[in-house]
């Protein structure tokens, strides 16, 4: 770091300020061996992109970053992706702890050693979504209150639970949602109080705070909640680094950084999945076909409506993912899908299908029937598939033939389809990809 770095004002009403950027985690929940802060999204590391936020603030002068003892090499090539003037910001890296904890510790006492700040914003290395607004946000809170750290409403309902059994819990409160937040980073402090806080954490033996706005309740010191940012997501799974590396990748030709070359950690493939399935004709008056009610002579014998059309396009989705079959999902039986709507099965295959990062470019039924005659019903049927499964209609293809009077359906012993689904999926590491599809099967 250069003196003119050191000498820099900083910050809000002449405050100086600096910011410690935790970068020690092993970050492997999102899979493979290499930490998730030095993966690329968009063609740049997470770390690259983090330490480019900050920098690029005027408000902050100097970031002490805080990284694993073995991981020089990799830190390294952050730099060398990394705006020259923002380098200038940076203090050499000091090696972080076991813990979150004890790395913050690591860089707040790397900042002391080289000239206490007046504030010291924590941020994670794995939000690299931080702009310029909650900097500001979170330096001027910081500076009016000593301690504060920036939150989200939350929108989904919150249980207390008590473990009863592996996997289950009982509700012991319910608390008022209006009153949670979500915090976030970065986290902004009076640096003394901070400082003060994790020595005498360390010297009490307390080391399993895993944020600083709980340290600092815990060492007596009034904290704050400030406006966060929604678009502020950490990443933690692989299904955050797939979403960042096409948010990045999106927008790379509107950044200010230096021209580098794209090369995001994913490229996309075309996969093409077929089905069919088949249902005879029993007593009835309507059959279900994509998703429309239609009049008929007679229904269908199966578990749940018997819509051939959609239990055909729900396998074609699930096998251009390779991710069984409907039967797999939706097991017969279950009683829980008796008479159930088929819709719902295609609209799960579709979600699979987006929880890996993929898109659905195209979907294509021909419907096998003597009867009944589906030429009045197709544009309801376009339309209600396009619907369920979130595409436009012109993604959506319906057509219907007859086998020439051969075969059972020839004979108007039942009815067919058969269907072909055209989707796109990122082309990621397999270890990421493992590790994707073992966290969608858990949620």
């Amino acid at each position: 770091m250069s003196d003119h770095a050191a000498r820099q004002p900083g910050g809000s009403q002449g405050h100086v300020v600096a910011a410690v950027v935790v970068a020690a985690g092993k970050g492997l929940r999102v899979g493979g061996d290499l930490p998730k802060q030095y993966r690329r999204v968009g063609g740049r590391a997470v770390l690259t992109r983090t330490l480019a936020a900050l920098a690029g603030s005027d408000r902050i002068a100097r970031i002490q970053p805080v990284i694993a003892p073995d991981a020089q090499d990799f830190y390294r090539e952050c730099l060398a992706d990394l705006d020259p003037a923002h380098r200038e910001k940076l203090a050499e890296p000091v090696p972080g702890g076991a813990t979150r904890q004890q790395s913050v510790a690591a860089g707040l006492e790397g900042l002391a050693r080289s000239g206490q700040p007046d504030l010291v914003l924590v941020h994670d290395a794995a939000r690299p979504f931080v702009d310029d607004a909650l900097i500001a946000r979170a330096v001027s809170a910081g500076a009016e209150h000593g301690a504060a750290v920036p939150g989200v409403a939350v929108s989904d309902t919150i249980k207390l639970v008590e473990e009863i059994a592996p996997g289950i819990g009982r509700v012991h409160e319910t608390p008022a949602r209006e009153k949670l937040r979500a915090v976030q980073t970065p986290q902004s402090f009076r640096f003394g109080p901070l400082l003060d806080a994790h020595r005498r954490a360390v010297a009490e033996g307390r080391d399993g705070f895993t944020d600083d706005g709980a340290l600092a309740e815990w060492a007596g010191l009034p904290v704050v909640v400030f406006e966060g940012d929604a678009r502020n997501r950490k990443i933690t799974q692989a299904a955050d680094l797939i979403d960042a590396d096409r948010a990045f990748s999106g927008r790379a030709s509107s950044e200010t950084a230096p021209a580098i070359s794209e090369d995001p950690m994913t490229t996309y493939v075309t996969r093409l999945g077929t089905g069919f399935d088949v249902h005879a004709f029993t007593e009835g008056d309507h059959v279900w076909l994509g998703g429309v009610k239609i009049p008929a002579d007679r229904g269908v014998l199966a578990h749940s409506d018997g819509d051939v059309a959609l239990h055909a396009l729900t396998d074609a989705l699930l096998g251009a993912i390779a991710d069984g079959d409907i039967g797999t999902h939706f097991p017969p039986s279950d009683e829980k899908w008796r008479g159930a709507a088929s819709d719902q099965f295609l609209a799960h295959a579709c979600q699979l299908v987006r929880a890996r990062g993929g898109k659905i470019d195209h979907l294509d039924v021909t419907v096998l029937a003597e009867v009944p005659r589906i030429g009045q019903h197709r544009d309801a049927i376009r339309a209600r598939i396009a619907e369920v499964a979130g595409v436009p209609l012109s993604s959506v293809s319906i057509k219907a033939t007859t086998t020439e009077k051969l075969g059972f359906v020839g004979r108007a012993e039942g009815l067919a389809a058969q269907a072909a689904a055209t989707v796109r999926l990122p082309e990621i590491p397999a270890e990421i990809e493992t590790e994707a599809e073992t966290n969608e099967r858990r949620s």
